[in-house]
């Protein structure tokens, strides 16, 4: 869908008054947030009282500067609801970092695909460039297969017409895979719970990923560990594989998944 799409404008032009407020993280007076959002005072005054009544900005009634209201503060607190499983998951991919002795790593589904939003680095260095921010492939590697692997099939095409088709930002170029090969690779990642790449995407690093559940039994997050493929050992029974999976598996018993009644488990 284009991004093209009409909108409100003054919806868009009133939202700069708010992104003010957010970004200087203290109340301000009328004139002061009028000229950070780029417009008069007069022009500024309307959209205040419209997004007061509505408990987006409120008005100190002693110094009679504007700070961000009440049901404001109701959605700040849900979003960061939403980002308990990522701070749930945090501790337990440090604890497994240091367990395992290799880099690990959190990923969530953004907008371009599983990202990563957290990476605990290892004393061994990795010469790939991943950091917090970096969209994972979603064939070529082991955290994009976790997620592809439980994603509705709708979703995966979705992300895969998304990416590049033919290079990524880990250089190298895709290879083709048949519809075959792509539900044989999946398959195997449902029966072993978990993924796996061996000098992929990148030639001398290798990763094993396990997806984490929601109490919907959705995908939610996969926990991905990265290594020279000299000293991680990829194996589907490996001692690596088997703490990554229970780390996944404890952070979905934290946000409620029961393994044994959803049919997503973790194998």
């Amino acid at each position: 869908m284009s991004d093209e799409r009409r909108g409100i404008g003054s919806i868009e032009v009133g939202g700069k008054l708010l992104h003010a407020l957010v970004d200087n993280g203290a109340p301000l007076s009328l004139g002061e947030l009028a000229k950070r959002a780029g417009m008069s005072s007069a022009k500024a005054h309307p959209y205040l009282v419209s997004y007061g009544k509505i408990g987006l900005v409120q008005q100190d009634p002693i110094t009679g500067q504007y700070e961000l209201g009440s049901f404001a503060l109701q959605m700040g607190l849900i979003s960061l609801q939403m980002l308990d499983p990522i701070r749930i998951a945090i501790p337990e991919v440090i604890t497994l970092g240091g367990q395992l002795g290799h880099t690990a790593a959190i990923a969530s589904l953004g907008t371009y695909g599983p990202t990563i939003v957290f990476i605990n680095e290892s004393s061994q260095p990795i010469h790939v460039n991943i950091r917090a921010g970096t969209a994972m492939p979603l064939l070529r590697t082991s955290t994009g297969r976790s997620f592809a692997a439980y994603l509705a099939p709708t979703e995966v095409e979705r992300l895969l017409a998304s990416e590049p088709p033919h290079e990524s930002q880990f250089g190298g170029r895709y290879k083709a895979l048949t519809r075959k090969e792509i539900d044989k690779m999946l398959a195997e990642v449902r029966e072993h719970g978990m993924s796996r790449a061996v000098d992929e995407p990148v030639s001398g690093i290798s990763s094993v990923a396990a997806p984490v559940f929601d109490r919907h039994g959705k995908i939610i997050l996969v926990v991905t560990s990265i290594g020279p493929s000299g000293t991680l050992d990829a194996r589907w029974d490996s001692l690596i594989a088997h703490d990554l999976k229970q780390c996944a598996r404890r952070i979905s018993a934290r946000l409620g998944h029961n393994e044994r009644a959803s049919p997503s488990g973790q194998g």
